[in-house]
């Protein structure tokens, strides 16, 4: 059943959004032709994005209104894979929402994110069964291949759609969802080529263990390639796609231990592939050979660190996501989604090897504030 208010506007419940006419970018970029996407500078109102960040770092203040029967929450994700980036942002913005004083239920629909039309078939479950859902979170298993079932869910005017792990509005969308939440891989693989660069220095030979063609492998890969080539000449001799699965940084990595011996830093594209990488060096006595990065910061990638077989990564205060779309809740029951940032992005640090045990901690502590510095029962 859906819920209702008793003393705030329904108005803001129909997938509305200050961008809903239309009216996007904001702000225009000389590259803007040879995207098919929006970067968040370009579709954030000035201010909005510091204003979350700011609210998501701060005490809960809880809702105003009140409610007559739960919201009813949908999330469609691929939370059956290796990263627990899914689980812990699903108990963050659980846990805001308590403190937020908002009654909820959830339903959820997990894949892994190889299964792209698992995922398709559970966006057309949701539309199909709008009445029985207010809000929906979709984790798209990859950006493009599932745009029509996000242009699909944000059409329906019995929901209002959040998209997670994605920044990258696509303007070809005739229904744009209500808000982004993400971190930059873009961001993050800037600063993870500027903290190589500085401990490793230049020229150096390298591979890496792509995810899938896409948006998010352009950026955590493709971005940190361009990178690492253009400020110190680094040299990538093999490049293996292993779809974000631990099975494929198992065998990307036994191939380049194999074949490309030269090679001394193996840059993953994300926690699965990081953590099928070290199995496989680890199998072969190699980890203390190669320079081994992940992408996140996750439990697991953290405690590999500790372990000393992952070296850096960087690493998202991952429970922002979640906490963010609690408040992005609470805004729009209250009729405040204007305020929001069409697109929320979370801090981005590196973690690393050289750090000590309790600089690693204090980072977890942060990074996980809702979810637990411990790790998840999968």
């Amino acid at each position: 059943m859906k819920y209702t208010l008793s003393s705030v506007a329904v108005c803001a419940l129909l997938s509305t959004t200050a961008f809903a006419d239309g009216h996007l970018p904001l702000v225009t970029l000389p590259d803007d032709a040879d995207r098919d996407y929006w970067v968040p500078e370009q579709v954030n109102a000035d201010g909005a994005l510091d204003a979350l960040q700011a609210v998501v770092g701060a005490e809960a203040v809880p809702f105003k209104g009140t409610l007559e029967n739960p919201i009813q929450i949908a999330l469609i994700y691929p939370s059956a894979d290796t990263s627990d980036f899914w689980a812990r942002n699903y108990l963050a913005l659980i846990k805001r929402l308590d403190e937020l004083g908002i009654a909820y239920e959830t339903t959820e629909f997990a894949s892994r994110q190889i299964e792209h039309s698992l995922q398709a078939t559970y966006a057309t479950q949701v539309d199909q069964d709008a009445d029985l859902y207010d809000f929906v979170i979709f984790g798209p298993s990859e950006l493009a291949t599932q745009a029509d079932n996000i242009d699909k869910l944000a059409g329906n005017a019995d929901l209002t759609t959040f998209v997670w792990a994605f920044h990258t509005p696509l303007k070809y969308l005739e229904n744009q969802p209500a808000n982004w939440f993400d971190f930059s891989s873009a961001f993050g693989a800037l600063k993870m080529c500027d903290y190589m660069l500085e401990r490793l220095g230049n020229d150096v030979v390298y591979a890496m263990n792509r995810g899938i063609p896409g948006i998010t492998d352009n950026q955590r890969s493709g971005d940190f390639k361009d990178c690492v080539a253009e400020k110190g000449n680094w040299n990538a001799v093999y490049e293996h796609y292993g779809e974000y699965q631990r099975e494929g940084g198992f065998e990307g990595t036994s191939l380049i231990l194999q074949a490309y011996q030269e090679a001394k830093v193996i840059h993953n594209a994300n926690t699965a592939m990081a953590m099928g990488s070290v199995e496989a060096q680890v199998a072969v006595g190699a980890e203390k050979d190669i320079f081994s990065t992940g992408w996140g910061g996750t439990g697991l990638e953290l405690d590999a660190i500790r372990r000393g077989e992952l070296d850096a990564t960087p690493m998202r205060m991952g429970d922002d996501v979640g906490a963010a779309t609690a408040e992005a809740i609470k805004y729009h029951l209250e009729d405040r989604a204007g305020e929001l940032p069409f697109v929320f992005l979370g801090r981005i640090t590196i973690a690393h090897d050289q750090m000590s045990a309790e600089e690693i901690d204090a980072l977890e502590m942060e990074a996980f504030r809702f979810s637990g510095v411990d790790a998840l029962d999968r």
